[in-house]
């Protein structure tokens, strides 16, 4: 077992998630088994009770785990499929540390940062792994000097000093910033990042430098000498052109892969990394384009809807189409939906919480009924696709989820059995995936091509059954049942050209070079429709 540990100085969202997901896609190339994750110094036990504002979306894994949208790039960027011991916070680390003083694990001895907590970080990184993984690469949020992540790179010392500096590499990612009135790039706070770093017992085997200007060799050696790396250690990693599916071929031109594969003796023969260049080459030169818009309450946030985004640009590679997606807040909707919606070629609404923006969506979904748009409700997308359908088709009127009315005369969408009970928030909702079996005669059906298939949820409030029959006997289509507990996964109306809603996440399980189904089967309906 050979480990990667990145880490990240000068100032946060430097790109360390992505650059360690495109790492991870370079050794798969080479023939190695992958495996990554995240480890957040915040106290949050988990990421499931944050604020988009703050932490952009919640990733969710197929064990149920709510993790950081970070690993939802490692998902993409690589085969492996990734558990609740993939993401790790100071929260979750120091609530296990605590029940196990309470339990009376540590025999009475005086609790400490060392050795306790580093030693329950060691545990997590040999626990991350799994069995029959070539090499770990483990990110550490956040950057050098920050407080609450020292027990983090403590552990990571020690680490490396019980497993053998030979299978340990540390991967550094740090930016170069251009200041415009000197016209050039500062290595000085890169440095500075290094000298901390260093502080701590830990040098860098190789130098990620951010910037938005290309690095001379000067530089190069510059940095080499005060940050003690070799010279051809030192990466220019630029801004891509594209898209971040050019990162894995930006930093194989850096010979990335062969300095890892050097440095931990790997035998790894070198690959054309062909699958990634059709990925790039279809992105920047597709035979399509297509419209599609997105309609939430968070558009200003590029990572609120994260995965949804890259699920889009996934289909549109598969269909060899360019895809703009137009980023549409719901509450400026509801007033004039056709000043918004009538130039788009489909309409996406994707998961939320609360009341706000609910009825612009709603009259989003209704727009795309009455004419004929492509629709594709996620998890709240479909609940408002259903109370739109119970108002406006199947004559219930004032229908609406309990969630945004208590007092609604027709509960079409109700809070889940499991869920009433509850007075805490964290963690449990019906989260991870659950089976569905498939309508044959739906669009979903000829999507997956089987007729049972597993999602990922994360939701709290469901399809009332109560309302099953009559939305059945107005039109609407049952496409998907949870066959466990009899649930309402899939709603359709198949007279349609194409109206999707799913309770799950589709957009959890897409990849670069394999788009989910749906996705696919949208992107291409929305394409019919333009023609």
């Amino acid at each position: 077992m050979k480990y990667i540990f990145v880490t990240g100085g000068v100032v946060s969202s430097l790109g360390k998630g992505l650059t360690s997901a495109a790492i991870g896609a370079l050794l798969e190339q080479r023939g190695l088994k992958v495996r990554l994750q995240k480890f957040d110094p915040y106290l949050n036990v988990d990421p499931g009770t944050m604020s988009p504002f703050q932490h952009g979306e919640v990733y969710v894994l197929n064990d149920g785990a709510e993790t950081d949208l970070d690993l939802g790039h490692y998902e993409r960027f690589t085969s492996g499929e990734l558990s609740r011991f993939n993401n790790l916070t100071s929260g979750q680390v120091y609530e296990t540390v605590l029940q196990k003083e309470r339990r009376g694990d540590y025999l009475g001895a005086t609790v400490q940062v060392i050795p306790h907590v580093t030693n329950e970080i060691k545990d997590r990184i040999y626990k991350g792994a799994g069995d029959d993984v070539d090499i770990l690469i483990t990110e550490l949020g956040g950057t050098i000097g920050d407080i609450e992540g020292l027990p983090f790179l403590e552990a990571m010392r020690q680490f490396a000093l019980e497993v053998g500096h030979k299978d340990v590499l540390f991967l550094h990612c740090t930016l170069l910033p251009y200041l415009k009135a000197a016209g050039e790039l500062k290595t000085k706070p890169s440095q500075q990042s290094v000298a901390k770093l260093r502080e701590i017992g830990i040098q860098p085997d190789i130098l990620v430098c951010r910037t938005e200007e290309p690095m001379t060799n000067e530089m190069r050696q510059k940095l080499s000498l005060f940050c003690n790396v070799p010279v051809k250690a030192v990466i220019e990693e630029m801004d891509v052109e594209t898209s971040i599916y050019e990162l894995p071929l930006a930093l194989k031109s850096e010979n990335v892969d062969d300095l890892i594969v050097e440095h931990l003796s790997l035998n790894a023969p070198d690959n054309d990394m062909q699958v990634w260049h059709d990925v790039v080459r279809r992105l920047k030169a597709p035979s399509h384009k297509v419209e599609i818009g997105v309609v939430g309450k968070y558009i200003e946030l590029q990572d609120a809807y994260k995965s949804v985004y890259e699920s889009i640009i996934h289909a549109g590679i598969a269909n060899d189409s360019a895809v703009r997606i137009v980023r549409l807040d719901a509450e400026e909707i509801e007033a004039n939906p056709e000043k918004h919606l009538a130039s788009l070629d489909g309409i996406l609404i994707p998961g939320g919480f609360g009341d706000r923006g609910t009825e612009g969506k709603i009259a989003a979904a209704k727009y795309a009924r009455e004419n004929g748009t492509p629709y594709f409700g996620l998890c709240l997308g479909m609940q408002i696709a259903v109370i739109e359908y119970a108002r406006h088709v199947a004559g219930l009127e004032e229908a609406n989820s309990t969630e945004f009315n208590a007092d609604t005369p027709h509960p079409v969408i109700d809070i889940m059995e499991d869920q009433k009970d509850l007075t805490t928030k964290g963690g449990n909702m019906r989260l991870g995936a659950c089976p569905c079996h498939l309508e044959e005669d739906s669009f979903s059906f000829d999507a997956y091509g089987v007729p049972d298939i597993h999602e990922r949820h994360r939701h709290r409030y469901e399809f009332n059954n109560r309302y099953r029959e009559q939305l059945k006997e107005s039109g609407l289509r049952i496409a998907g049942i949870n066959p466990e507990r009899d649930l309402v996964e899939i709603v359709e109306i198949p007279e349609h050209p194409w109206y999707v809603g799913v309770q799950f996440h589709p957009e959890f399980q897409s990849k670069p070079n394999a788009a989910h189904p749906l996705f696919a089967n949208f992107i291409a309906a929305a394409l019919k429709y333009k023609k």
